[in-house]
């Protein structure tokens, strides 16, 4: 594979998508393996160019299948321009640096209210939109959160934080009761009925720019409970959410949902939404632990103390959970 600013200038050569001299500038990447760059032409608007780490098949890329669904809904997605498959890069439209957890620094409170109705309403139009566009055609509707992915998130939260990141090494006994703790809560969560979720919609993954929220990053996007999104937003490992807040905007999705016809008891759909939460903290605090041990990324680190706030918060809320905080307490103080 050819370097990256080889790559690119031969993309931006072939391609056509705009100036063959235009500025490059690198961008802070997320997670994966990909690596984002900004094209600033001399005349004309900016674009944004994701390198693969080798080639693509864009006939079968999730970030295009996933995308075209999402512009069917319709949701506010990045546009593609253009993409070489031998290059392994995909154009995207450029919007901006500003994602909603780096404007609320800066929002007022009616603005910081407005925007997460606004995010809120997405999660509400994804449900909605994508049940009546349910079909084999797009990948999320192949693709579960079913017991085995949701027991490989709670493994992972074990093998990587709990033993990677904190060293701690379970007794054979507390680990047969862990296993079983986490198998209940697998085992409700899967059961539930299923709708098309995002899998990671959370205020890094949601651009503001003219105003406007757009979603990226929604690649793995796939079926689950009605409360993931929802979770994934208000129970955001990377901004604090205040109890009166969330309670408002939980009871705002659930209007949005009434509006619909569908009544939801909202005791029951809170009790729902604080065990994905627990669920999702925990798989959060997993991959927070993969990231600083196994690729030596510490960004993270100052994201576990929120994370295991939510969680505890969850965790001494019912008394369902009681086992199971008494096994992580035992060995992570911040859940005792």
């Amino acid at each position: 594979m050819l370097a990256d600013s080889d790559r690119i200038d031969r993309f931006l050569r072939d391609s056509r998508v705009t100036d063959p001299g235009a500025r490059v500038v690198p961008l802070t990447g997320d997670a994966s393996d990909r690596k984002y760059f900004r094209i600033i032409p001399a005349d004309g608007p900016s674009l944004v160019l994701a390198l693969h780490a080798g080639p693509i098949d864009f006939a079968t890329l999730p970030f295009a299948n996933v995308g075209m669904l999402m512009r069917q809904i319709p949701l506010p997605v990045p546009g593609i321009l253009g993409h070489s498959d031998e290059l392994g890069i995909l154009a995207l439209q450029d919007l901006g640096d500003v994602t909603l957890q780096a404007h609320l620094g800066a929002a007022t409170a009616s603005e910081h209210a407005a925007l997460y109705r606004q995010a809120v309403a997405l999660v509400e139009q994804l449900q909605r939109r994508g049940a009546e566009l349910h079909s084999d055609a797009w990948l999320p509707y192949g693709i579960a959160f079913d017991v085995e992915k949701l027991t490989w998130e709670l493994d992972f939260f074990a093998k990587h934080f709990v033993a990677g990141y904190r060293g701690v090494v379970l007794t054979p006994a507390e680990r047969a009761a862990l296993s079983t703790e986490c198998a209940a809560i697998v085992q409700e969560l899967a059961a539930e009925p299923r709708v098309l979720c995002h899998r990671d919609y959370h205020s890094r993954n949601l651009m503001l720019s003219d105003g406007r929220l757009y979603i990226i990053d929604f690649q793995d996007a796939r079926l689950g409970p009605d409360t993931y999104d929802l979770v994934s937003l208000l129970r955001d490992s990377y901004v604090d959410i205040t109890d009166r807040e969330l309670d408002e905007l939980i009871a705002y999705f659930l209007a949005l949902k009434k509006g619909d016809g569908e009544a939801i008891a909202a005791n029951e759909f809170r009790r729902r939404f604080d065990l994905m939460a627990l669920q999702r903290n925990l798989k959060a605090l997993g991959t927070f632990g993969y990231q600083t041990i196994t690729r030596r990324n510490t960004v993270y680190i100052q994201y576990i103390p929120r994370t295991l706030r939510y969680a505890r918060t969850s965790l001494e809320k019912y008394p369902r959970f009681a086992r199971l905080r008494e096994i992580l307490a035992a060995h992570i103080g911040e859940l005792g």
